[in-house]
């Protein structure tokens, strides 16, 4: 199994992980790729809310009296008077998350090669303007383009030193 499948996989793993105690985007954060953890997240939260307020009973939501304690037995037993007008739209929402999660995590390997420019010592995408790797510092010989149209820079691969 490739790295990239083997990745796709452990980020499902772990989206499904996420989307078994309600929390959408886990995957997407596996993958590092923050904002489209968020917006999953925030869009998944969002959802969830309109539907509640919009279709489940408030006091079914909120408990029968304000003297209960919030435990974890009351959030299951409140999960579970809510109609599958809710419950229903947010599975179909956290199963889509987990699918753009994989399909993110397949595309990982393909999508750094078209990128542009890596750095020759780390692998990590880099901006062609720069003479030096912003991830691992290092100097490069010329400039990470494909193109030889600049003139040759001094090589000094030096993890030690910051300037």
């Amino acid at each position: 199994m490739s790295n990239t499948r083997r990745r796709a996989l452990v980020a499902a793993l772990v989206g499904v992980l996420g989307a078994t105690i309600g929390i959408a985007g886990v995957g997407h954060a596996y993958l590092r790729e923050w904002r489209r953890a968020v917006a999953w997240f925030t869009f998944v939260l969002g959802a969830e809310l309109v539907l509640l307020s919009v279709f489940a009973d408030p006091a079914a939501v909120v408990g029968s009296g304000s003297s209960m304690p919030m435990t974890l037995s009351n959030l299951m037993s409140t999960a579970s008077t809510l109609p599958s007008t809710v419950t229903g739209p947010l599975l179909v929402l956290l199963v889509l998350s987990t699918v753009d999660a994989y399909r993110l995590g397949l595309m990982g390997g393909e999508a750094s090669e078209d990128a542009g420019p890596s750095c020759p010592y780390c692998g990590q995408a880099v901006d062609p303007e720069l003479d030096f790797c912003q991830w691992c510092t290092g100097r490069f010989e010329t400039a990470p383009e494909e193109t030889e149209t600049t003139e040759p820079r001094p090589a000094s691969h030096d993890h030690g030193s910051r300037q």
